[in-house]
């Protein structure tokens, strides 16, 4: 398979599964390497680049998804009519941080490092796609923990949880001078 014919092949793969995709399915849909098909995928986002296309590939979590430019995204909203994303509150926000840097997470970890019922938020984190449940602890009442989803990662940015910027240090009482 000429070059241009597999570059052809990957972005309509990548277009029309919709969801991410793995790097081996689309080098098996290629017969050729995971190497190469990243290779390929980085041609394309190239392409894109150069051509200043509304469209871009992404990775999240080592698979691949297209999608739309950040910058265009009002003009879609626009287009597809769809009503203005309802920012996240401050509790979600917390909570969504908390089982970001823990996960997973139990609703009982989250609601002692908040002090508070963490409920309403979580349901609401879940109802948004933005974390999941991801079994149970092995302890009395088996309560579910949570862990965030790859939708969390496309909203925010981010390729992988690694990608998630260092938590700022606390204040130490014993390093601080003294005046």
């Amino acid at each position: 398979m000429e070059i241009s014919e597999q570059l052809a092949v990957a972005e309509a793969v990548i277009f029309a599964s919709g969801e991410p995709v793995e790097i081996v399915k689309i080098a098996e849909i290629l017969e050729t390497s995971p190497e190469n098909a990243v290779r390929l995928v980085r041609i394309l986002n190239e392409r894109y680049d150069e051509y200043k296309s509304g469209i871009r590939i992404i990775s999240v979590n080592g698979r691949f998804q297209m999608t739309t430019r950040a910058e265009y995204a009002g003009y879609v909203r626009k287009a597809l009519n769809f009503k203005k994303n309802t920012p996240l509150s401050p509790a979600s926000m917390e909570v969504l941080t908390i089982i970001a840097y823990n996960q997973p997470v139990s609703r009982g970890f989250i609601e002692n490092i908040r002090g508070t019922d963490s409920s309403s938020a979580v349901n609401s984190l879940c109802e948004k796609e933005l974390i999941e449940e991801a079994g149970r602890l092995d302890v009395p009442g088996k309560p579910i923990v949570y862990r965030t989803t790859d939708k969390f990662l496309r909203c925010f940015g981010l390729g992988s949880l690694e990608d998630l910027p260092p938590l700022p240090e606390r204040n130490n009482p014993e390093k601080e001078s003294k005046i």
